[in-house]
């Protein structure tokens, strides 16, 4: 993967970042580069799976550090990889407020999203504790959260657009889009399904382009 900068480069970066951010003066805990090491892999291997402008370069995938998007998905994958491997929350912490602070994105650091997901300016999306699979999308202002403690269930390949929101008691299938301003509550959405409108009268109609194709094939797969 080609990197706009060297991990020794990105630890100084994301340290000033926390130093200029949050200059609480508590003393670092846990060392971030073996930390960055584990996200770049992390990062890597996301990357790799989209094909997209910005994410694949003459065949090679690429990390940006000042491409907005690359950003926000590396400040989560590194307050979830320190929520897994540093000796207290106070790192994680701090990730994930100084990528809230960066980018308007709220996704806690003990989210578990999937191997393979990609953020499209994520500003003011609220991402909770469900259960994610593969080929996720999400664009801005999208919300996942609960109801009565219960989040939702998504199978793989869904694309949540702008201001789309998914609560409570959810299990939704694969290749679901879910359009600009829909919404669904304690619903169970099927396969291959665009969802439109709001509860209580949201529609499913049906999506014949599968998402993992669209957005994740091969470029020269997506022209056949």
């Amino acid at each position: 993967m080609r990197t706009s900068l060297t991990p020794d480069q990105l630890e100084l970066y994301v340290t000033r970042l926390l130093e200029n951010h949050l200059p609480d003066g508590a003393a670092p805990t846990y060392a971030l580069r073996p930390l960055i090491d584990r996200t770049l892999e992390r990062v890597e291997h996301c990357f790799s799976r989209i094909h997209r402008k910005y994410y694949q370069d003459e065949g090679e995938t690429v990390f940006d550090h000042l491409n907005g998007d690359h950003a926000a998905t590396f400040l989560y994958l590194l307050s979830n990889t320190a929520w897994h491997e540093a000796n207290d929350d106070r790192l994680p912490t701090k990730l994930f407020y100084l990528n809230k602070i960066m980018h308007g994105l709220d996704l806690f650091y003990s989210v578990q999203m999937p191997d393979v997901f990609l953020l499209v300016h994520p500003l003011g999306a609220v991402l909770g504790k469900a259960t994610y699979s593969d080929y996720l999308v999400v664009y801005q202002s999208a919300t996942v959260g609960a109801d009565a403690g219960t989040y939702p269930r998504f199978g793989e390949g869904v694309i949540l657009y702008s201001s789309s929101s998914v609560i409570g008691d959810c299990e939704v299938g694969s290749n679901v889009v879910f359009g600009a301003n829909s919404m669904v509550v304690n619903a169970e959405v099927p396969n291959d399904t665009v969802v439109v409108g709001q509860y209580p009268s949201h529609r499913f109609i049906p999506n014949p382009t599968p998402v993992r194709e669209r957005i994740f094939a091969p470029m020269d797969r997506q022209a056949e």
